[in-house]
């Protein structure tokens, strides 16, 4: 390229040039369409042609134009590829950092997800849990992570934040593991990253970490169907809430956290029925339990118990804890 003739064009055919491809020589041309002029740097790297923009020719003047190309040749020289220098310079520039894009994530994707818990386990995995003034704590996972920029961030970085947890945490390790990628994921669909994901499981951390056993921790031992009878009667004869709430929960075949979480506003005593709203459920759909004779007893004798509250108090647990 060196060797070519360079400045062909003066400022008075750039401002005069019609339609097309003028070329100012050592790979630099003036391109004029039919709204803009802009101008353009052509050059091979390994046998493929080229271009990189150098900006439009209302704004770059010529000298300008010719300075940017010079540049790029002495990167040629140097065995750099002046439009991978380019797109390194400008995510450099704009590439926020992991925290940042964290916060942003989770604010875009707060109203997709069932409920604010899980919100805040979102946060806690990822570093971002915060007091309730709203100011970032230091507790969470990912810590190590928040400060470094999207694109700069490799598997070594992703492996000091999960091999510390990663045979005493399982199950965390792995969701952790799974965001940390979900993040990234987006981070290059917004443009912050090029190549691979550092975090991915298959083929590439399934190669440097063990794989997780199964049911690590276990279930726990079913109860025979025969002996519920015997378990029901003598739940009935303690004395509490826990032993109300457990004894609706097999009754209503709920989940344990649906139970305890019950509002006296789920329940129609009139329409035997107890009505679960979607924001509770980990399905997110509505759930309708029809109530039993016994269920009914139950949330009954739980009236009785209810606390005095000022005003509408029908947002009040069903079995509200005793230590309340």
């Amino acid at each position: 390229m060196s060797g070519r003739k360079l400045h062909k064009l003066t400022a008075r055919t750039v401002e005069s040039a019609k339609q097309g491809r003028h070329a100012d020589g050592g790979g630099l041309y003036l391109n004029v369409a039919s709204t803009r002029k802009s101008w353009v740097f052509v050059y091979i790297r390994q046998g493929r042609r080229r271009e990189m923009g150098l900006g439009s020719a209302a704004t770059v003047t010529l000298a300008e134009a010719r300075r940017k190309a010079e540049e790029a040749r002495r990167q040629l020289a140097d065995g750099v590829d002046p439009l991978e220098a380019k797109k390194a310079a400008e995510r450099e520039q704009r590439a926020p950092a992991f925290g940042a894009f964290v916060d942003d994530y989770l604010e875009t994707m707060r109203a997709s997800w069932r409920n604010d818990k899980h919100a805040a386990q979102w946060a806690m995995t990822l570093g971002r849990a915060r007091d309730k003034e709203g100011k970032l704590t230091k507790r969470g996972y990912c810590l190590g992570l928040a400060n470094l920029r999207l694109d700069e961030i490799t598997t070594d970085d992703v492996l000091k934040e999960l091999r510390p947890i990663w045979n005493e945490k399982p199950e965390t390790a792995n969701r952790i593991r799974g965001r940390i990628e979900t993040i990234l994921d987006a981070a290059k669909a917004a443009g912050y990253r090029d190549g691979p994901n550092p975090a991915l499981w298959r083929g590439h951390l399934a190669l440097l970490l063990p794989r997780r056993k199964k049911l690590h921790r276990g279930h726990h031992a079913a109860m025979p169907y025969s002996d519920v009878p015997t378990f029901v009667a003598k739940l009935r004869e303690a004395k509490g809430v826990g032993a109300m709430a457990l004894e609706f929960a097999i009754l209503t075949a709920a989940r344990s956290g649906e139970v305890r979480g019950a509002t006296w506003s789920e329940i129609s005593l009139d329409d035997r029925l107890w009505v679960i709203p979607a924001r509770r459920m980990k399905a997110g759909r509505e759930h309708r339990v029809p109530l039993t004779e016994r269920a009914i007893a139950i949330l009954e004798h739980a009236a009785l118990l209810r606390r005095p509250a000022a005003g509408d108090d029908s947002e009040a647990l069903v079995f509200p804890s005793a230590k309340v």
